[in-house]
């Protein structure tokens, strides 16, 4: 008889574990915005998560001074260099720019903007990736702006988290 009850509780358990591995990511918008990140993601049990570390820009202009600004271009171009190799990093991993839950945008003030982030310039590379027809998912992201990175011309380093479907 207790066989029979154990046998029934870890059948009853692993159904219900199955329910949530079964269960998809949850993006919560920003109530009454368009703009695009999400407020809140959940991720249910049993989803792997994967730590994708900070990416910095390639070399925009061979020809500029090697580790200038023109080396590697403004913020946008930067920022598009940066999502092209996360991106090429999660397609090494089978994930995709969907599966990113959390970003972390870290931004050097733009020395032809006083010294000012451009989060503007950020935005229109960001954009090119997130919230688009293609590829609707947005994660949360904060983005902050720093006074260095590891390269005197890096002005956008980006980290994420992604998780596996």
């Amino acid at each position: 008889m207790k066989a029979r009850t154990g046998a029934a509780l870890v059948a009853a358990l692993m159904a219900m574990t199955g329910g949530a591995m079964a269960q998809d990511v949850v993006r919560h918008k920003i109530p009454n915005s368009d703009f695009p990140i999400s407020q809140a993601v959940e991720i249910p049990a049993g989803k792997t998560t994967v730590y994708v570390s900070g990416a910095v820009p390639s070399v925009a202009d061979e020809k500029a001074e090697k580790g200038s600004l023109a080396a590697y271009g403004d913020t946008k171009t930067q920022t598009v260099s940066v999502l092209k190799s996360i991106e090429k990093t999660l397609a090494s991993l089978d994930l995709k720019m969907g599966d990113v839950v959390k970003m972390q945008v870290f931004l050097v003030g733009d020395p032809g903007k006083g010294s000012k982030m451009d989060f503007s310039g950020f935005m229109e590379g960001y954009t090119q990736f997130f919230g688009t027809k293609e590829q609707p998912n947005l994660p949360t992201r904060s983005v902050f702006q720093v006074a260095g990175l590891a390269a005197p011309g890096f002005l956008v380093e980006i980290e994420v988290t992604a998780v596996r479907p």
